[in-house]
């Protein structure tokens, strides 16, 4: 492991560290406590399990597991079954996969178009800015499309984070439509040979039908200049909401005919980590980005491998 990767997995072990403490830490707590398993243990074990948000699917899978291989390995003390139920654990995390390994995402196609949705408050602006800069760490060129224009404050936001990330960004302040404003940055794009494009959109209510309407609309012009775009459509969503957030994932993927992947906001912030299998197993839709911090290198690409080291480590 690099210098930078060792930089990389601190902050995500940081991050987790609520996360860990809530479902490892409590697992740990209960099998001192109790040291067998029977049907208390078991039922204690799911509640941990389910309050971690890994899902009532995942929770009935663990402890399936779990039953059987108690039987079949069986175990001599407290060390050892500690040890049979966190390697349970562990292959749950490491089946929930993203296919990105990195920033510089084996571009098949120039300029690769990706839009952005989420509600509001989920830390969507600032992932965009956080992924440019990634991109561009990456050797890519990047060019923003400010496709918000109802709120004058995001436009400012973004136009600092494209500042930091030393990217460029298309804002409009002579119309109001958003999907003027996406058609003519993926126009620019195409005409300067731009990478990645990245259409910020309005944080909207999943369940406000004109502003889901807004969006359709974003991506047809979108595909006037690239009948293919979007390449990536990605919902950002805050690890704090749990349910909520899947059901605006539910609303988006609904609107716009499929979402490609989940920023997952704020994992720093919960102990409810788990939320990356639940969204997995119940939407089967890749976390392709994790923040877990709020300088701009804090989003990192979801990495199952990683994520279960960071989460188990000592």
């Amino acid at each position: 492991m690099s210098f930078l990767d060792k930089i990389g997995f601190g902050k995500l072990k940081e991050g987790l560290n609520k996360t860990k403490d809530n479902l490892i830490g409590k697992v740990n707590r209960l099998v001192n406590a109790r040291g067998v398993i029977d049907d208390e243990f078991l039922e204690e074990l799911e509640e941990i399990f389910i309050s971690s948000d890994l899902g009532m699917d995942t929770a009935e899978l663990l402890i399936t597991r779990i039953k059987e291989r108690a039987v079949t390995d069986k175990y001599i003390d407290q060390k050892e079954l500690n040890e049979l139920i966190n390697s349970e654990i562990r292959k749950v995390f490491y089946e929930t996969t993203s296919e990105f390994k990195s920033f510089d995402f084996g571009l098949k196609q120039t300029p690769f178009v990706i839009i952005v949705v989420g509600v509001n408050g989920v830390g969507k602006t600032t992932s965009i800015g956080k992924l440019a800069n990634n991109f561009k760490k990456a050797g890519k060129s990047v060019l923003i499309g400010s496709a918000d224009t109802f709120r004058a404050a995001a436009n400012d936001q973004l136009d600092i984070w494209a500042k930091r990330a030393d990217v460029e960004i298309i804002q409009s302040k002579s119309t109001s439509d958003p999907a003027s404003v996406a058609f003519d940055t993926v126009n620019s794009a195409v005409s300067k040979g731009t990478d990645v494009v990245i259409i910020d959109t309005a944080g909207r209510l999943h369940n406000k039908s004109h502003l889901m309407e807004e969006l359709k609309k974003i991506k047809r012009v979108i595909q006037k200049v690239i009948p293919e775009a979007p390449h990536e459509t990605f919902i950002v969503i805050d690890a704090t909401t749990g349910q909520n957030g899947l059901n605006q994932a539910l609303e988006f993927s609904k609107a716009l005919d499929g979402l490609t992947g989940i920023i997952l906001t704020k994992l720093d912030g919960t102990a409810k980590g788990g939320i990356v299998l639940k969204i997995n197993k119940e939407m089967k839709l890749p976390v392709r980005f994790i923040g877990v911090g709020e300088q701009i290198d804090d989003l990192q690409v979801f990495d199952s491998k990683s994520f279960t080291e960071a989460l188990f480590e000592k």
